[in-house]
């Protein structure tokens, strides 16, 4: 793969610099065979169509006053010479300039600057006459260049392919050079990859260059995504155990009632009715405990997956948990309990589903009393929050027992979580975490905190 990439970079380095070359050539010949307006050519171009300001006099050549004009504005001169290369007139010509020329004097003064270094001598033909116009401007030049042309292409195809050689060996080298340095990143960020495919979560060091976010947003999802792989596997674990708590949980009522219906089957006609009622009640009790068991699985398979409707309507919480307060006073198994409540607003109204709140917060306030030791004290506080947050009331549930340890306090509303320092295994395990999901539900916010043997706060805002 690190070749692979290395070659491709390559590929396209050369295939640049031989397109770029190619068009260049193109570009370069254009310019050399197509026709261009230079200042040459516009000069050629006025002296070979001087003529039509010559007019004949007396049967020599004259210039017109246009001509003239012309002649000036361009800083020019005319000579006018016969079919023997002999000056019959001439206008602004320098003094020095001979009036006499042979056949070769009249092929050098045209091909070369035989006036001055300054002075281009053009030629044309006007009314049977010869004549020379020489422009004086050091911006004008001409160049005489023999050649041949086969030569010329086979040096021009050899130089060509020399440049695209030389080109593409530069190209070879820094695109290797550079494509190194390129690549290299690259080649660790598929390896990077790669490892998370196969859930290997190994943090990358971080180049600098452009290759740095990139590398930063690999490494940042690699954490993530071991955390999540681990918070999994303590799910799957937590899930696993749960399942054999239920299952040891669902057998030893299951086998109670199957103990007793066999007992009652064999020793039909021999059970008194103390026993008979003693032996249904057990029975009772013990498929009571599974439907709730069942009814918890139920329910918070719903609350997790949002499926279950709530019935909302208006409920004042003040007078709401006061009942509940005073219920939970009247019952015989807590009425000698230690339970204060204290509601610092009058009246609170939200709607709310009273059957899931009213067991969300219970479930809370049992926590504390079942968990705790009979002397606890636990205070139930309702107060106003204001109305500069969304949220208005706040519910808080104290007690001053035992506390939950530092490390179960991460998974006390997991579902499948059954504390570590629970005095009884009765119970689901499913109760904190149907409480947790009941307030979310409601829209609510939902904050524990514990400090080991001095007491727990949960606070609940609605």
């Amino acid at each position: 793969m690190k070749w692979k990439l290395t070659r491709r970079f390559l590929v396209s380095v050369v295939a640049i610099v031989v397109i770029v070359g190619i068009v260049n050539t193109i570009l370069l010949l254009c310019l050399i065979f197509v026709h261009i307006d230079t200042e040459e050519q516009s000069a050629e171009n006025f002296s070979r169509t001087f003529s039509q300001y010559v007019e004949l006099k007396d049967n020599k050549p004259i210039v017109n006053e246009e001509g003239l004009e012309k002649l000036r504005n361009t800083n020019a001169w005319i000579q006018f010479l016969n079919n023997k290369g002999e000056q019959v007139a001439a206008f602004y010509t320098p003094p020095k300039l001979q009036t006499m020329y042979s056949p070769v004097e009249i092929v050098q003064m045209y091909k070369y600057k035989e006036v001055d270094a300054e002075t281009t001598v053009f030629a044309g033909a006007a009314h049977d006459f010869s004549y020379f116009i020489g422009v004086k401007d050091k911006k004008i030049g001409r160049y005489v260049m023999t050649y041949d042309y086969e030569k010329v292409f086979k040096i021009f195809k050899a130089l060509l392919l020399l440049f695209l050689i030389v080109d593409i060996i530069i190209a070879i080298v820094i695109g290797f050079l550079f494509g190194k340095r390129l690549t290299s990143p690259l080649n660790i960020l598929i390896e990077g990859i790669q490892q998370l495919r196969e859930r290997r979560f190994k943090r990358m060091s971080i180049p600098k260059g452009v290759y740095e976010d990139v590398f930063r947003n690999i490494n940042e999802l690699s954490v993530k995504l071991d955390q999540y792989e681990k918070e999994r596997d303590q799910l799957d674990q937590m899930r696993e155990e749960w399942i054999s708590n239920v299952s040891h949980d669902m057998k030893t009522p299951l086998a109670s009632i199957h103990g007793y219906t066999e007992l009652m089957k064999d020793n039909a006609t021999d059970l008194t009715p103390q026993e008979f009622y003693e032996f249904t009640s057990i029975i009772n009790r013990q498929s009571i405990y599974m439907k709730d068991l069942l009814d918890d699985l139920n329910l918070t398979m719903r609350l997790r997956n949002q499926r279950l409707p709530l019935q909302f309507e208006d409920v004042d919480i003040v007078g709401f948990i006061r009942e509940m307060t005073i219920e939970l006073l009247n019952d015989t198994q807590f009425g000698e309990r230690h339970v204060e409540f204290e509601a610092n607003v009058d009246k609170a109204t939200h709607q709310v589903d009273k059957k899931l709140l009213k067991r969300a917060i219970l479930n809370f306030i049992y926590n504390a009393l079942v968990h705790n030791e009979e002397n606890v004290v636990m205070k139930i506080q309702i107060d106003d929050i204001g109305p500069q947050s969304e949220l208005h009331t706040q519910i808080t549930i104290a007690d001053n027992g035992r506390g939950i340890p530092a490390k179960d306090l991460e998974q006390v509303f997991e579902r499948y979580y059954r504390g570590t320092n629970t005095a009884s295994a009765h119970g689901t395990g499913l109760g904190m975490a149907i409480a947790r999901d009941i307030i979310l539900a409601h829209n609510g916010k939902l904050n524990l905190t514990s400090v080991e043997n001095e007491g727990t706060t949960i606070t609940i805002l609605l």
